[in-house]
């Protein structure tokens, strides 16, 4: 008889436990609004909704690194712009001078527009965003240009910046670099043949010159044989009887090599020997500046020949520019696309964990209350139950 009871009493507590932990996960779902609360409540779905947050919140940082790095490059492209804007200024300068249409001081006030032009170039390249340096590849912290000066004029430019990018991860498997090395946008390298302008007779030599842009090649007689330099009479090689037609000319600053084919050799002075497909916008400029002031003594006639031609310089650097500010708005408009698709995969997997995770109201309230009258009813039996006497079971 003990055993029975026991048996029955059991039972109803078990019965009612049941119900009371259905009620309570209903309950507990009504308020909620969630179906999974622990992992316990379904633990398929509770795996699959783990993984889908883990592919949200990936999405998530790989767009808040596109936009950092879309926002960068829309800047960087807005700076190109206004280089490009400037050098045409430049060409449009250039045109006017070699028309004839200045006279001196007018061609010197031009030299001091180029010379303010140069200035606010190189500012533009030093250009920072958020404390970084936008052309400095990976090296952002400081400044990629720096500008040597002589009585506050600036004499020349050189690139201090890393030459490789700063790559971030921008989706899965694909990188993108917000920064730019300085002279892959600002300097061409599409190296020619040296062009030598002047009466010197120096000519290109056989080698491979890694002299860029423009160069001053100065040539003097000591009486006895020619010698020429590259940096403004610093050094100078003496030019054997007869010639070299492969003459090694070497920058003593730079350590720069220029090859000179000096068999022709027959006169002293300064020319300029340009490298086309070299050219970079800052030692561009400065050139032209020192043409126009003539600091070099250089005949009228050299003059013309020189300022037709360096036209012909500015206009390659602008092609670069453009040709760059066409790749950077590719670039813009791959990494807009790519984080329109991660977006949209972003709200995909948000859309289906909420599916998954999310109660269905109505259906919990039906089932909630299904639950409560079965509750109510199991209570009915049990009290009918637990109420027999010993005079019952004898009956």
């Amino acid at each position: 008889m003990s055993g029975t009871l026991n048996n029955i009493y059991n039972n109803i507590s078990f019965a009612l436990h049941l119900h009371t932990e259905a009620l309570s996960r209903l309950q507990e779902q009504a308020a909620t609004g969630s179906r999974i609360n622990r992992p316990s409540d379904d633990p398929s779905s509770a795996y699959q909704v783990l993984g889908l947050n883990s592919q949200e919140s990936s999405m998530e940082n790989y767009i808040d690194n596109l936009a950092e790095v879309i926002s960068t490059l829309e800047y960087s492209s807005t700076i190109v712009e206004e280089m490009i804007s400037y050098s045409t200024q430049v060409q449009s300068r250039l045109t006017q001078v070699s028309g004839g249409i200045y006279d001196e001081d007018a061609r010197k006030r031009t030299a001091e527009e180029i010379n303010g032009i140069l200035e606010h170039m190189v500012l533009l390249a030093n250009t920072q965003r958020m404390d970084q340096h936008l052309f400095g590849g990976g090296d952002t912290a400081s400044a990629p240009y720096v500008a040597q000066r002589t009585d506050g004029e600036i004499t020349s430019v050189s690139y201090q910046g890393s030459d490789e990018n700063r790559n971030i991860e921008v989706g899965p498997g694909v990188q993108s670099s917000a920064y730019y090395v300085g002279d892959e946008i600002f300097c061409s390298d599409e190296r020619s043949v040296p062009i030598f302008s002047g009466g010197t007779g120096a000519q290109a030599g056989t080698g491979t010159s890694n002299v860029t842009g423009a160069v001053w090649l100065t040539v003097i007689h000591d009486g006895s044989n020619y010698k020429i330099s590259i940096d403004d009479g610093a050094s100078y090689v003496t030019v054997p009887a007869g010639g070299d037609s492969n003459q090694v000319v070497t920058d003593s600053t730079t350590g720069k090599i220029l090859y000179v084919d000096t068999t022709g050799l027959n006169n002293t002075g300064v020319e300029l020997v340009r490298v086309p497909g070299t050219y970079d916008i800052f030692n561009t400029l400065i050139t032209i500046r020192d043409v126009l002031t003539n600091e070099k003594g250089l005949s009228e006639a050299q003059l013309r020949e020189l300022r037709g031609s360096l036209f012909d310089s500015v206009k390659e650097i602008e092609n670069l520019l453009v040709r760059n500010a066409v790749v950077t708005g590719s670039r813009i408009g791959f990494l807009s696309d790519l984080q329109q698709s991660l977006e949209q995969i972003k709200y995909h997997a948000e859309d289906e964990a909420t599916r998954l995770s999310q109660a269905d109201i109505a259906q919990v309230a039906i089932e909630l209350s299904r639950r409560e009258v079965l509750y109510e009813m199991s209570l009915s039996v049990a009290a009918k139950i637990m109420s027999l006497s010993l005079l019952d079971y004898l009956r």
